[in-house]
């Protein structure tokens, strides 16, 4: 009973405050604390058969692995808008240093800009340092200062891997600026797909072989799960020798019927009007107009 009596004195106290001149016009009179104007518009104009601008969902699968003697990034090659498919074979995995390579997810325009940003940076630090290696942990603040910056608008979500002095070196940026240093990493759309390959088939000094065995099949996890993302599977190894990038390096999804060239017998369509012009009837005007000098 006495708990009943608590709940009513709460009740009468919200109902109290929400009468009050806080919730009122200025008139006085009793408002409600939410305006759902713009909700109704929305939905009386949706009825009519307007389409309201929806978010636009963006799909990768992009993940790394660190092995005994370096580091394994992958990716796939699907570029959507929307729902529409607006590149079968686009590049995924960005140039930040000799030693250092970066995939991304998320807004092209903005994975681009910002690794070709840090590249760029990243360049003139070693014209700087007498050509010095640039080191992993460098790029990773550059990144993460940038997308910090600018709270989350800036669509980049990265995996970041490289070799330097340290050894071999695997990074997760995301948009907000926070990162991660993990043995394995995904991102993207995808990424739970092909967390869940890594998880299952990921162990410790594995052999350069099995790091790229295992970073294809989690991509190709995405690719057949997440309609984000799709088409081939492209991969980078980067160890103390220097890079090795693979294009293509497995193609899940080809094509299941060869391009044909159609030709056709002269008079297959009927022609319905011709116009021939001799060379003598068309009038050629030689010469240009005198070039205006101002004072």
């Amino acid at each position: 009973f006495s708990l009943f009596l608590l709940f009513e004195d709460l009740r009468s106290l919200v109902l109290a405050t929400m009468a009050s001149s806080s919730y009122g016009d200025v008139s006085g009179d009793l408002v409600a604390p939410f305006n759902l104007e713009l909700a109704r518009r929305n939905s009386l104009i949706e009825r009519q058969g307007v389409k309201l601008p929806r978010y636009l969902k963006t799909g990768t699968t992009i993940c790394g692995v660190v092995y005994a003697n370096g580091v394994v990034l992958g990716a796939d090659t699907r570029s959507t808008n929307g729902d529409t498919v607006a590149d079968k074979n686009c590049e995924k995995i960005h140039y930040i240093a000799p030693n250092i390579y970066c995939c991304g997810a998320g807004t092209a325009a903005d994975t681009e800009a910002t690794t070709n940003m840090v590249a760029s940076a990243l360049n003139m630090h070693r014209y700087g340092t007498n050509g010095r290696t640039s080191r992993v942990i460098t790029a990773l603040t550059m990144l993460k200062s940038h997308l910090f910056k600018y709270q989350g608008h800036v669509s980049a979500a990265l995996v970041l891997g490289g070799f330097d002095i340290n050894g071999p070196h695997l990074f997760t940026v995301y948009p907000h600026g926070s990162s991660d240093s993990l043995p394995y990493a995904t991102m993207g759309s995808g990424s739970l797909a092909a967390m869940s390959i890594f998880e299952a088939g990921y162990k410790e000094n594995m052999t350069k072989e099995e790091a790229m065995k295992l970073v294809a099949d989690a991509i190709k996890s995405g690719v057949f799960n997440d309609l984000g993302s799709g088409s081939n599977v492209d991969l980078c190894i980067i160890t103390k020798e220097g890079k090795e990038y693979l294009r293509n390096y497995e193609c899940p999804n080809p094509r299941p019927y060869a391009s044909q060239s159609f030709s056709f017998a002269k008079g297959t369509t009927p022609v319905l009007r011709s116009t021939m012009l001799t060379l003598k009837d068309v009038v050629v005007e030689e010469g240009a107009d005198a070039m205006e000098v101002g004072a």
